[in-house]
């Protein structure tokens, strides 16, 4: 089936809105005390600190709930004293900046996707919102796979590269040493966890595609009953012309 310029974009749109979606879902647990604590326990976070797991769990929660939820203080303590700087602070402030664009762009996408999916139905072709999304998830499958070999091998290429493109230069550099917001989420802190989310977001992705290529062989199967239905429906209400007419007979003299 030809579709017009319309249509395809809408596909294009409704792909790249159903991938935003679900990188947004996939970010979501790693952003709870369980993975931090998990991770950072695995990089030797407390030893970097030299705080206790309690300090270490309490400034860290603090930090988190300022993150996520605000007010973007970011003003946690050990024993009085901050456990981040005004350079570390205002930088924190630009990370929930960066997540708070994100948010806005996934709630866009999820209204976007209502609103072309509703779109598709209305248009009698509800299946088409369906072969988007799933066309969606095959190219983002594809696209985190490839950043994966990337970020395997150039990790550091890769996360200057990100900061440069999101934050001002040079907010973001910190000495490990002395710098506690690089000893609380310690460089291998970040590359476990992209590795990680890259994981969830293919499996994500695929379950995803299965479900939406399910859903897009339904729908289409459904259209195309409906279709013969109303061609059978055609055919048995108009007249049949293959039998020649009969010749009408001669009035009575």
């Amino acid at each position: 089936m030809v579709r017009t310029l319309p249509e395809r974009a809408a596909a294009l749109v409704t792909a790249l809105a159903a991938a935003v979606v679900v990188i947004a879902i996939a970010i979501l647990p790693f952003l709870t005390p369980a993975w931090v604590s998990f991770e950072q326990d695995r990089t030797g976070a407390a030893a970097l600190t030299g705080y206790t797991p309690t300090e270490l769990r309490d400034a860290t929660n603090s930090i988190l709930h300022d993150l996520v939820i605000g007010p973007p203080d970011f003003a946690a303590a050990v024993d009085g004293q901050p456990v981040l700087d005004e350079r570390e602070r205002a930088h924190m402030r630009d990370v929930r900046g960066v997540f708070a664009g994100f948010g806005a762009l996934a709630v866009a996408a999820v209204v976007g996707l209502v609103v072309l999916a509703a779109g598709a139905a209305r248009m009698g072709h509800p299946e088409r919102a369906w072969a988007a999304v799933a066309g969606g998830m095959r190219g983002l499958i594809v696209a985190v796979v490839v950043a994966g070999v990337v970020v395997t091998f150039a990790f550091d290429a890769v996360f200057e590269l990100f900061h440069r493109l999101f934050f001002p230069s040079g907010s973001y550099l910190f000495d490990p040493r002395t710098d506690h917001l690089v000893q609380l989420f310690p460089f291998d802190f970040w590359s476990e966890t992209t590795l990680v989310l890259g994981g969830v977001i293919v499996v994500l992705a695929a379950v995803v595609a299965v479900l939406a290529g399910r859903r897009t062989r339904t729908g289409r199967r459904s259209t195309d009953a409906s279709v013969g239905v109303r061609s059978v429906d055609r055919d048995a209400t108009s007249p049949d012309r293959s039998q020649p007419e009969t010749a009408q007979s001669e009035p009575a003299r």
